[in-house]
């Protein structure tokens, strides 16, 4: 495992030094099993304390973690094959996200997504995965040919909003965004959305529209970033944590909304702290969702996704 000493919340410490510990004993081999089988018990309940009842800004902070597991961890996860497509075939490819064709099982499908990076580099590589036009007309490319070849489309979701560049906003960032949410509505093929960490703005919306929508346990999804409500409400972004407690931004907000079709527990607490182990999940509910996608007429599907959007929020009228 990844070094993680520097990237530890300091929410998190209490679970790491008790891990830490019992690598420790078990180097030293001064537990026996019946010891490690209860002081892993105690691991677990601890888990379940850190991780349960937290404030919105600590699961932004978790929704970022440096060691979050990415579009690409997961496909290479559950994937037994992808092949990444590239280009919009009018501007050029956008790295900030990745779509092509996978299988996992016997299940072919479509997939795409935002693709954030793990390093410096990486991020820098995909902009951090902030999408530019060309990067939503390929999902839209993607979209229609998952369509042509009746295949059905997963979306993971995790960007910080869409890329706000001169060059992005020349090249139609607006009518991109708003392509993407009105042609998906016509798309003939199941859609699978899941939220894996930030879903951010128009950014995010993009790729959501489908016909079932869910968040990982401690992803978030938001019209603008705590920073930048803070920014404009407060004129500090020291009002983050502030900002994000009154945006309503965490999965359990998102549900009570409409927004989100369900939950996804993350194992051990964070995926971070697991990564096999929520691949293992999420491949498990994909193969659920698309069986069950898959038995709906295609006519009607149409006509529930739509009602699905129109149903979203809560207001009242004086």
């Amino acid at each position: 495992m990844e070094n993680q000493d520097n990237k530890i919340l300091d929410f998190e410490k209490p679970v790491y030094e008790m891990q830490n510990r019992i690598e420790q004993l078990k180097r030293e081999g001064s537990v026996n099993a019946g010891e490690l089988g209860r002081l892993m018990e105690k691991l677990n309940e601890l888990e379940g304390q850190v991780y349960k009842d937290l404030s919105a800004w600590e699961r932004v902070q978790l929704a970022r973690h440096p060691l979050r597991p990415t579009i690409l961890d997961y496909i290479d996860a559950i994937c037994d094959e992808f092949e990444e497509l590239h280009g919009d075939r009018l501007f050029g490819d956008d790295p900030a996200v990745i779509a092509g064709i996978g299988r996992i099982d016997k299940l072919r499908l479509m997939i795409y997504g935002h693709a954030k990076g793990r390093n410096t580099q990486e991020r820098i590589r995909h902009n951090f995965g902030m999408a530019k036009p060309e990067g939503f007309r390929k999902i839209l490319r993607v979209m229609r040919m998952a369509e042509k070849f009746r295949l059905p489309v997963l979306s993971f979701i995790d960007t910080p909003g869409a890329y706000p560049g001169v060059g992005a906003e020349e090249r139609g960032q607006p009518e991109a965004i708003a392509e993407n949410l009105k042609q998906a509505f016509n798309i003939k093929t199941p859609i699978l959305v899941i939220v894996i960490g930030e879903g951010g703005s128009g950014g995010a919306l993009a790729l959501a529209v489908g016909d079932r929508t869910f968040m990982m346990e401690h992803a978030i999804y938001s019209v603008i970033s705590p920073e930048g409500c803070a920014a404009i409400l407060w004129k500090s972004r020291e009002k983050a944590p502030e900002a994000a407690a009154s945006l309503r931004l965490t999965a359990a907000d998102c549900l009570e909304f409409g927004v989100i079709d369900g939950i996804l527990r993350e194992v051990h607490g964070a995926a971070h702290r697991d990564p096999q182990g929520n691949a293992a999940m999420i491949k498990e509910k994909i193969l659920d969702e698309v069986e069950a996608l898959g038995r709906i007429n295609p006519d009607s599907m149409l006509r529930q996704r739509e009602e699905k959007f129109l149903a979203m929020g809560i207001f009242e009228e004086d």
